[in-house]
């Protein structure tokens, strides 16, 4: 199995899915956008991974190489290989496949829960894998609306769309399971801007109390991620 993922800004990497691909033997590849790397052939992997990032889809104009990435995302969905997007990556997912993204009505920022969209769906990604309640990161300010043909999966009070499966090799996450201790403390130093009082956003000091809540995040993005790769194997 071979695994490349897109990184969009030198903060924000692979988290708990790292330490998984190689735990599984599986090869790892990258391109890091941010940098001008080159897109590598479809050929060349099995499973793409889409992290977050800062910037909207919309900011084509301040990042040239959105525009590519959205069409090799395209691509790699039309030709049946398994693409996980997390974030922003979420949010290109939804833009390819044709629905509208936008700015939430609320950003949200640090650890809220999120509920199961329907418990019983055994055919649910996240079946099985977290109760109704369970306590996850985010770090967000735009939604979209729900692909045609996607299974809606998750939402949170803040937000309607916290996860969506694309037939059976797409999946869309907007909150963060692969989060790691670093990988918070790096978005805390570089996005530190946008920690303001508001509904859904912590201090600093209340996501670095969370900081327990990875051990179980990373056990769900394990899941999830065996799953994602045994149903499509």
């Amino acid at each position: 199995m071979r695994v490349h993922w897109l990184q969009h800004v030198p903060f924000e990497n692979l988290g708990s899915i790292e330490p998984w691909v190689i735990n599984h033997g599986y090869a790892l590849t990258s391109t890091h956008l941010f940098a001008g790397d080159a897109l590598p052939s479809m050929d060349r992997f099995d499973v793409l991974v889409i992290m977050g990032g800062p910037m909207s889809v919309h900011d084509d104009d301040k990042y040239p190489w959105l525009n590519s990435e959205k069409h090799y995302i395209k691509a790699a969905i039309d030709s049946g290989k398994m693409v996980l997007g997390i974030c922003l990556g979420a949010q290109l997912i939804a833009q390819v496949l044709g629905a509208k993204v936008y700015k939430n009505a609320e950003k949200e920022i640090g650890w809220h829960p999120i509920r199961i969209a329907a418990p019983q769906d055994e055919k649910s990604a996240l079946f099985g894998l977290m109760s109704d309640q369970t306590s996850v990161f985010h770090w967000h300010g735009e939604t979209f609306d729900l692909p045609d043909n996607a299974r809606h999966l998750a939402l949170s009070e803040a937000c309607q769309q916290q996860a969506f499966s694309y037939k059976k090799t797409v999946l869309a996450l907007q909150c963060h399971l692969e989060i790691t201790e670093q990988g918070i403390t790096r978005l805390i130093e570089n996005c530190s801007h946008e920690i303001v009082p508001a509904p859904f956003i912590q201090s600093r000091n209340e996501m670095l109390s969370g900081l327990n809540s990875c051990d179980q995040n990373q056990q769900i993005m394990e899941g999830i991620l065996d799953r994602l790769v045994l149903e499509n194997v």
